[in-house]
């Protein structure tokens, strides 16, 4: 007989799973154990289980395959929750095991003890406390499924520490295992309600597509749709990489600080299709797009979401490709004579980095950095980027033209860039994979380089560094005109990269930039170019010292 821990191992190694990350706890050693022994699930022991979490998550977003995540009773578990946060907003699927007190000591607030069930529960889909060791295998395979299905998500079992060594009859692997294999068929749309959409689609005067996270695997088939029913495309936010941006019927991306000339085609349109978008507050601009005078239909896998947000004229339960595909059967032989050609350039006008608005003696303008990284980076290349005010710079220029290339969290998290692409790095090494962050967010996870290099990992980290926490300084400029609590010392980042393994360097004139680049992506490992970006541009369009006074 195996035990429990061996058990659990067996299950995640026949439901897909092949990379595991943490930081090891006392409380889930044989869990440990049993992966290190494992020769089909790597290992990955981080710095920190915030950065465990994002690297999970990042690797999940790449593969569709569920990573695991794991932690310690209520120390670990805290830290890592974040990641885990994330993944739930992100509709990212993940197995989350967390180490708790041995079962005799749960309720008596034993050491590093927590209501774990109570904690992740708003986090997850399913949150569970093991009672049994002999069941825990059984566990594993519900949480994958579960993470899976529907609307994917992370599934989270606290397992008490004793409960890893019970003893677990070959029966019961043998049946958990098999539970795990399960594919569930994804819910399809019905013929009859296919055709009325593109009735509905074919007769509309300005219809335009909101697409979200739920039509990733999508991609194709709605740049067929926009074709073949020539309708207008949305991103939702940091969704960028569901239609090619270089695309004619591309709109723009439904993110912060967009103008109202990029919003023309979606506040006109007299039908919007919500194709796999939750329709979030960033994307309908806080819950005022789409316009009540709009038909709107929403075809998403979760049923839940469906009207959640914006009333929904026409709703349908079904995986978003198979609902395209068979909208598609019913496309009218031509195409509509309308035309996205203004609302387009309006999206390139303000996609196109501009002649800088600074002054000679002044630092450097991220969007001439993202300009640059435009002309020297592969198309396909992944960006894996944090929250902060840098990442408007990214959002706005660089133009994201293949699948699967962006990696960002729509919870605003920060630190998640450099643990991201550790993990997008190990789920497809053969893609360049790029973390571009702030120096705040790079100081909460920048040490998780060093988990990189002793993994082999290769990626290129580039970190504006203006001193500041700036989406915070703006809103306080804008708020009371005044500052608190923002300033971030100058510390010598590519210095501290260096330290933890990694080539690195300063760039302090936009003119080195670009050589800096290019060398990086052309070696292994990890390589970081620190840019020291001018604080007083707060964001595309503003001066920090402009709103202060």
């Amino acid at each position: 007989m195996a035990n429990a821990a061996e058990s659990m191992v067996e299950v995640l190694r026949a439901g897909g799973v092949r990379r595991a990350y943490t930081v090891p706890g006392e409380s889930f050693l044989g869990l440990l154990d049993g992966i290190e022994q494992c020769d089909d699930i790597q290992l990955i022991s981080t710095r920190h289980e915030s950065g465990a979490s994002f690297m999970g998550e990042a690797d999940a977003k790449m593969t569709g395959v569920p990573a695991v995540v794991m932690a310690t009773r209520g120390v670990g578990a805290s830290n890592l929750a974040i990641g885990v946060h994330a993944a739930k907003q992100d509709s990212t699927p993940m197995v989350v095991i967390l180490g708790q007190v041995e079962s005799d000591y749960l309720g008596r607030e034993g050491f590093q003890e927590v209501d774990l069930t109570a904690f992740y529960s708003p986090i997850t889909k399913l949150a569970e406390t093991a009672g049994r060791g002999d069941r825990l295998p059984e566990l594993v395979a519900n949480a994958l499924r579960v993470a899976r299905s529907g609307r994917p998500g992370p599934v989270m079992i606290a397992v008490p520490a004793d409960l890893f060594e019970h003893e677990v009859d070959e029966t019961a692997t043998k049946n958990a295992q098999k539970a795990a294999r399960l594919s569930i068929a994804p819910p399809s749309i019905t013929s009859d309600a296919a055709a009325h959409i593109a009735v509905r689609l074919a007769g509309a005067s300005r219809p335009v597509v909101i697409e979200g996270g739920g039509a990733r695997g999508a991609r194709e088939e709605l740049i067929a749709l926009s074709e073949k029913f020539n309708l207008g495309v949305y991103a939702s936010f940091r969704r960028q990489d569901g239609f090619p941006n270089d695309h004619p019927h591309f709109l723009g991306h439904l993110g912060l600080g967009i103008p109202e000339p990029c919003l023309t085609a979606l506040r006109d349109a007299d039908l919007v299709l919500v194709l796999g978008a939750r329709l979030s507050e960033v994307t309908t601009q806080s819950y005022t797009l789409p316009l009540p005078s709009a038909e709107i239909i929403q075809i998403d896998i979760d049923a839940a979401s469906i009207g959640g947000v914006v009333p929904t004229d026409i709703g349908v339960v079904s995986d978003s490709a198979l609902a395209v595909r068979e909208i598609l059967k019913h496309a009218p032989k031509e195409p509509s004579s309308r035309t996205w050609s203004e609302a387009n350039a309006i999206y390139r006008d303000w996609n196109a980095v501009k002649p800088s608005i600074l002054g000679e003696s002044e630092g450097i303008d991220p969007a001439q950095v993202i300009g640059e990284m435009s002309r020297v980076l592969p198309a396909d290349t992944v960006m894996a980027n944090d929250s902060g005010n840098f990442s408007a710079f990214l959002h706005r220029h660089w133009m994201y033209r293949a699948a699967k290339s962006q990696l960002g969290p729509t919870s605003g998290s920060m630190g998640y860039a450099v643990p991201a692409a550790i993990g997008g790095a190990l789920a497809d090494p053969s893609r360049t994979m790029v973390a571009v962050a702030g120096d705040g967010g790079f100081l909460m996870s920048g040490q998780e380089i060093e988990t990189a290099v002793r993994y082999g990992v290769s990626m290129t980290v580039v970190v504006f560094s203006n001193g500041l926490y700036g989406t915070i300084a703006m809103h306080q400029a804008g708020f009371k005109q005044r500052l608190a609590g923002v300033d971030i010392g100058r510390v010598d980042l590519a210095g501290y990269a260096r330290s933890l393994g990694a080539q690195a360097v300063r760039v302090e004139a936009l003119g080195d930039f670009a050589d800096a680049l290019t060398t990086a992506i052309g070696r292994d490992g990890v390589n970081m170019i620190e840019v020291r970006s001018e604080p007083d541009l707060i964001s595309p369009s503003r001066r920090l010292s402009g709103m202060l006074e």
